[in-house]
């Protein structure tokens, strides 16, 4: 066995050298007990390495991953069906105003009630029913665009739409809103203290909801111009 060793060592790198030597006495890696652990194996049986140890930590690696992914979607899932339990009962809510005034007022109670929110806020253009904010004319297809009928993520036109509660407003979703004889444009805001609450990947399905319940609720009172 040396003469062969020597003559391999002469002619092969080291890993030759050692495989070489590995494959002419295998007992010698059976028996060497620190080897073994070192790689991670252990003896199962005459002749067998049992490779449990190493495979062990693959399969908790692969299984911890698993695990993660499955509570991922499992959290966004619940969040999901407590959004919407929390936008019906806020339907609810809408649908029992009194008036104007206390449909706004329902809507900053069911922003912060519901959703945990800083605020919630409706604005119009032009006049507007007590306790709802006014804009200057053209403010929507400045903020939102001419076309678009929602935003949602930073924090845009906050006094205006917020008043003084924009100061702890760092993110918004804005949805348009159109309401009253003659037609007068509008929006749907709420506003959170939370930078990373709304965010431009959002959907806007519940949010969109919201607004043409608004609508419908806001034109039993039809404001005079």
């Amino acid at each position: 066995m040396t003469g062969l060793v020597n003559e391999e060592m002469a002619t092969v790198p080291a890993w030759g050298v050692a495989r070489a030597l590995l494959l002419s006495n295998p007992d010698l890696m059976l028996d060497d007990t620190q080897l073994l652990q070192a790689l991670g194996l252990r003896p199962h049986a005459d002749n067998v390495l049992d490779f449990g140890p190493a495979a062990l930590a693959r399969l908790q690696a692969a299984n911890a991953k698993e695990v993660t992914a499955r509570e991922e979607v499992e959290s966004l899932a619940q969040a999901n069906y407590k959004a919407q339990v929390e936008t019906h009962a806020m339907v609810v809510d809408l649908l029992d105003a009194r008036d104007n005034l206390d449909l706004a007022a329902r809507v900053n109670d069911g922003a912060k009630r519901r959703f945990g929110l800083s605020v919630g806020a409706l604005a119009l253009e032009g006049h507007a029913p007590a306790g709802w904010r006014i804009l200057p004319s053209g403010f929507l297809d400045y903020v939102l665009g001419p076309d678009e009928a929602c935003a949602v993520g930073p924090c845009t036109g906050g006094r205006e739409i917020f008043g003084e509660a924009a100061e702890r407003v760092r993110s918004v979703a804005l949805v348009r809103i159109s309401v009253f004889e003659p037609v007068r444009h509008g929006v749907l805001a709420f506003g959170s203290a939370d930078e990373d609450a709304f965010s431009v990947d959002m959907g806007v399905e519940l949010i969109a909801f919201l607004a043409r319940v608004v609508e419908r609720t806001a034109a039993r009172w039809p404001i005079l111009v």
